[in-house]
């Protein structure tokens, strides 16, 4: 990945207001002989433990000064003018905390990518989805998305935040590991009254499931469990039994649906998500802010009924 990717930050990226850091979270491979090897001017952050994507990159911005960080993947492939759009745009919006570009498929690369696609959103009972994918459908680019707009959560396959609400915030809940971490950051960003936008005017280009494929059922496990995590974290109070009982049912017709399928490997990452889920609740719940939550933080009463009993496959037709 890195010698695949790690050019297109170096050639589009201006090294007189830009630095470059590889974050290394306690490879076994050759990764950090390349990078100095290759790539002398680039800085690099070895973590001493692998913690994840959340603790991964909790640990290496510790050691990295800057006003914007943007958190790029390693299977992130960028283009030319990718930077200044983003810049401007917290320049000239001092309330503006998060930004996401537009992320197009690495391997079909007219079409959207599905961590993040042109901005994400969530549903009534915490269901994530976005402009250009919706579950497993995604969208060819017609320029369609070419603008910028608010939204509620921001890809962290390609993540830019400033410095200062990342530090306010603590960053990512090492909870999580990895997975809907971004989700979770991006509720508690709205939390604090803040802007979360996406600017479709810088492409970048994801390979997407370099981590973990999609079929993989640890992905499941991770992305029913932190999703239930931020529920409990970030809803409002008056929403908090229902919305988490409600979704609690849901996922058990997803894990049918899973079973009708074959997939029980796939059915028992959702039970065995709901486990830990029971296991951390108190914990969860011990992380709740006094301040206010977000009261109007969905998009949709469900996507659920959206996409599987309307037919509803792409983002415009959700509103209609």
């Amino acid at each position: 990945m890195l010698e695949k990717f790690l050019p297109s930050i170096v050639t589009y990226s201006d090294f007189d207001h830009v630095e470059i850091y590889v974050a290394d979270n306690a490879s076994s491979d050759d990764s950090v002989a390349f990078v100095k090897q290759a790539y002398p001017q680039i800085k690099i952050v070895q973590n001493i433990v692998n913690g994840g994507f959340a603790k991964g990159y909790n640990d290496a911005l510790q050691h990295v000064d800057a006003d914007i960080y943007a958190l790029v993947n390693s299977d992130i492939e960028v283009t030319g003018g990718w930077l200044k759009p983003m810049i401007a745009a917290f320049e000239n919006e001092p309330n503006t905390a998060i930004i996401q570009p537009k992320i197009l498929d690495y391997k079909n690369k007219n079409k959207f990518e599905y961590a993040g696609a042109a901005g994400g959103f969530i549903d009534k009972f915490g269901y994530p989805f976005c402009r250009g994918r919706i579950f497993s459908t995604l969208e060819t680019d017609k320029n369609q998305y070419n603008d910028e707009t608010e939204i509620f959560w921001a890809s962290g396959a390609c993540f830019f935040i400033r410095s200062a609400v990342f530090q306010e915030l603590q960053g990512f809940d090492e909870d999580y590991f990895a997975h809907q971490e971004e989700i979770d950051l991006c509720w508690r960003t709205k939390n604090s009254s803040k802007t979360i936008k996406y600017v479709g005017f810088s492409t970048v280009y994801h390979v997407g499931g370099a981590t973990l494929k999609e079929a993989n059922p640890t992905k499941t496990f991770l992305n029913f469990r932190n999703s239930l995590f931020s529920l409990v974290k970030n809803l409002p109070e008056n929403k908090l039994v229902p919305i988490i009982l409600a979704r609690l049912v849901l996922d058990g017709f997803a894990g049918l649906k899973f079973l009708m399928e074959l997939k029980p490997l796939h059915f028992a990452a959702i039970l065995k998500a709901h486990f830990s889920f029971y296991r951390h609740f108190s914990k969860m719940l011990k992380k709740r802010k006094k301040s206010a939550k977000t009261a109007n933080y969905y998009k949709l009463n469900s996507i659920v009924w959206q996409y599987f009993i309307l037919g509803k496959k792409k983002y415009d037709s959700l509103l209609k």
